[in-house]
């Protein structure tokens, strides 16, 4: 892997849900709504956190390969509206990983540009943002509405372009092999973490430089892609 070239920005781009956010109680909820609305039996929680990551109407697409396309959306927009009831709730909690605010502000104290490419729509984004005080921390905010899904590479090769950021001074920071592959896909290394939804080993065989165990090894990991001794390099 090539060594980061100095004169241009630098950029980290983070995947939301299962990395910054855990939102899979909800998403499962959010999920499960749907298909009983639909007159479905239940869906299996184990199989919905298999696809998070991926566009909507796909990931309902493989949980519910028997049905047509015009189910899929149909179940798509059953489970939007169920997330947004749920969101409405006053108990509804999807905190953010512990040590993701402390890992952000360092990487900006270092003058990294920080980026989001997420699955969710950007209505869906907005609101997670908002509700843990993280709107305007990004300069680039990718979302379902903008690009086609991983691990299709547009999200991320947009992101780079806006900032000006090259493939080698790009990182990506995810917890599936959609968002490993997309990098891959746009020619930039990826870290994969820990405490998301897929398994590291799975992460590392679709192409992860690294998994990192909490938050807090974000900076070092960065770091080390780009041959420095600590992320001011």
């Amino acid at each position: 892997m090539s060594r980061r070239d100095p004169f241009s920005p630098r950029l980290v781009v983070f995947d939301c849900d299962g990395t910054l956010v855990d939102s899979q109680h909800n998403i499962v909820a959010a999920m499960t709504e749907a298909w009983r609305a639909f007159g479905l039996e239940p869906v299996n929680g184990a199989a919905v956190r298999r696809v998070v990551g991926l566009p909507l109407v796909e990931a309902i697409a493989l949980l519910f390969p028997e049905g047509e396309r015009r189910d899929h959306i149909t179940l798509s927009d059953l489970y939007k509206d169920a997330f947004r009831t749920l969101r409405q709730q006053s108990d509804h909690h999807e905190p953010l990983y512990p040590g993701a605010i402390e890992t952000l502000d360092s990487l900006e104290d270092d003058g990294i540009l920080l980026a989001v490419a997420t699955g969710k729509s950007r209505r869906g984004l907005d609101a997670t943002l908002d509700r843990h005080g993280l709107t305007g921390r990004f300069t680039v905010l990718k979302t379902a509405d903008d690009a086609p899904g991983k691990p299709n590479p547009d999200m991320l090769l947009a992101a780079m372009d806006e900032t000006g950021a090259s493939p080698g001074t790009t990182v990506m920071i995810g917890d599936t092999v959609f968002d490993i592959e997309m990098a891959i896909n746009a020619r930039t290394p990826a870290i994969g973490v820990s405490w998301g939804y897929h398994e590291p080993a799975e992460l590392i065989s679709a192409g992860a430089s690294e998994i990192v165990e909490r938050f807090g090894d974000v900076v070092r990991a960065v770091a080390t892609l780009w041959g420095v001794s600590d992320a001011t390099g």
